[in-house]
């Protein structure tokens, strides 16, 4: 059997994968915080991205593989764990387990599913395809202009802090388990990842909910 197909090689890739993500994600939030710089500093921003469009397009691919084979991994392993123990226990004790870690794959699902539509949302311009020609007095894309009508509309300012809340969830379990998937943990340092696992996961929160809610109520604007 090929070491991937395994219990222990699906979690090797789901720790990969999660890292991978988790490393992205903090550079994705603190690219979100260049709007404090107002339009100049998010859309240039933006355009330093797209310097490269190769770079770009092969950096995405790689998110996208990790994206697919986490929750891939994710769902098999659970999968795997409910058909190793088909009938419930009558009292199922969780003393050691918090919410977080017993809703894992319900919060990455829905993780997934707003990946989706935010991609639909700021990259492919599915609702507003006049966006992809929006350009700056200085003729670069103008992310801030699409960012901050967005976010004045109540619906899509709720989805984004809920799914914020989603990610804090996911992360305060997930990170001090991605390290536990790789074998890079012990009894001294566990407690230390799982600390500082919920630490960054509501760092990242509070950094992705900046930017909707100050937009919203008028403290950043066009």
């Amino acid at each position: 059997m090929q070491w991937y197909k395994t219990s222990l090689g699906k979690k090797y890739v789901m720790g990969l994968t999660g890292l991978l993500m988790v490393v992205f994600v903090i550079a994705h939030m603190l690219g979100n915080l260049s709007i404090f710089g107002g339009a100049d500093g998010i859309n240039a921003y933006a355009e330093h991205l797209r310097a490269f469009p190769p770079a770009l397009w092969a950096f995405r691919a790689l998110m996208a593989v990790a994206f697919v084979l986490h929750i891939y991994m994710g769902t098999s392993l659970y999968l795997e764990n409910r058909s190793a123990r088909p009938v419930e226990y009558a009292n199922k004790k969780n003393e050691r387990t918090s919410f977080s870690a017993r809703t894992m794959l319900w919060t990455g699902l829905l993780l997934g599913a707003f990946v989706i539509y935010h991609l639909l949302h700021f990259t492919l311009h599915a609702w507003h395809p006049e966006w992809a020609s929006l350009t700056d007095q200085a003729g670069r894309f103008n992310v801030f202009y699409m960012v901050a009508t967005s976010f004045t509309k109540t619906g899509v300012v709720v989805l984004y802090i809920a799914a914020m809340i989603v990610l804090l969830l996911h992360l305060a379990h997930g990170i001090q388990s991605f390290f536990q998937s790789l074998g890079l943990t012990g009894d001294q340092s566990l407690p230390k990842l799982e600390t500082g696992g919920r630490g960054l996961a509501f760092i990242l929160m509070v950094g992705f909910m900046l930017t909707p809610a100050l937009i919203y109520f008028g403290l950043i604007k066009l």
